[in-house]
């Protein structure tokens, strides 16, 4: 999705909820007596496996996109898959184009930004390198051009203060738009290693032709949940509510299945 679309697209969303703000965040998509369903529309990144993506079908799919499924059928509402350009994330959601940010949405230092649910997934920034490539720890990346996601957890992890020393001794940061971009650079020797969430590099690995590690030595950890705007709490509740309720009869167990996420999941 091109930055300049989007922007219009903003612009455009930016208008209509100053003048209708009821339909922002999950209110009655047209006249409420035309008998349409709520729509729900999900803000999410479509190259964010096992998450939120775009498979080979060109069908957007994931594990989040499977639990917001299932809370809308739950609720009689109308699911909208939204993909975003991952850095326009607030405005989207602040301008009322989307409903939430439902995508291995980290938390973890954002918990006054927005109105969470309750962390259902336990995630951690790691690297990535090739197997080959005679890098085993963090020492062994002192020198080398790491690639890490635009706005994501690890850059954020790697601009911290407890990683200063760290991030100074890469010959380079380098930023991507996405992590399948990473990956091509990774494999034709761009960069030596990627920083990202263990479950995505998972994912990433298992999906590819080549052979990857990933160290041992742990970048951060999160917790992913959520996110609406601040003053939406109650349609965090009524999603709330739903994940609880499938957390009771197994239904968030069986989707987690579905996508190779029990270690991952928070019960």
């Amino acid at each position: 999705m091109k930055k300049t679309w989007m922007k219009r697209m903003i612009a455009i969303s930016a208008a209509a909820a100053m003048a209708l703000p009821m339909a922002a965040c999950g209110s009655k998509s047209g006249d409420s007596k035309s008998g349409e369903k709520q729509k729900f529309i999900v803000g999410f990144d479509a190259a964010f496996p096992p998450y939120g993506y775009q498979d080979e079908n060109g069908e957007y799919v994931g594990f989040d996109l499977d639990l917001a499924a299932e809370v809308c059928n739950r609720n009689d509402w109308e699911l909208v898959k939204q993909p975003i350009d991952w850095d326009t994330k607030d405005m989207e959601l602040n301008s009322g184009t989307i409903s939430c940010i439902w995508n291995g949405f980290t938390m973890n230092g954002r918990e006054d930004e927005y109105a969470w649910t309750d962390p259902y997934v336990d995630n951690s920034q790691v690297f990535v390198v090739k197997s080959d490539s005679g890098i085993a720890s963090f020492a062994d990346l002192a020198g080398k051009s790491v690639a890490v996601q635009t706005d994501s957890s690890a850059e954020a992890a790697l601009k911290e203060d407890d990683n200063k020393d760290l991030l100074d001794s890469f010959k380079e940061l380098v930023v991507v738009a996405d992590y399948n971009t990473a990956f091509m650079n990774l494999d034709s020797d761009a960069v030596n290693a990627i920083a990202m969430d263990i479950g995505v590099a998972k994912y990433q690995m298992e999906s590819r032709d080549g052979s990857y590690t990933i160290l041992d030595d742990v970048l951060s950890a999160e917790q992913y949940a959520v996110g609406f705007a601040k003053n939406n709490t109650e349609l965090r509740d009524k999603v709330q509510k739903t994940l609880n309720d499938m957390r009771d009869d197994g239904t968030f167990q069986k989707i987690a299945e579905k996508w190779d996420l029990t270690d991952s999941i928070i019960q």
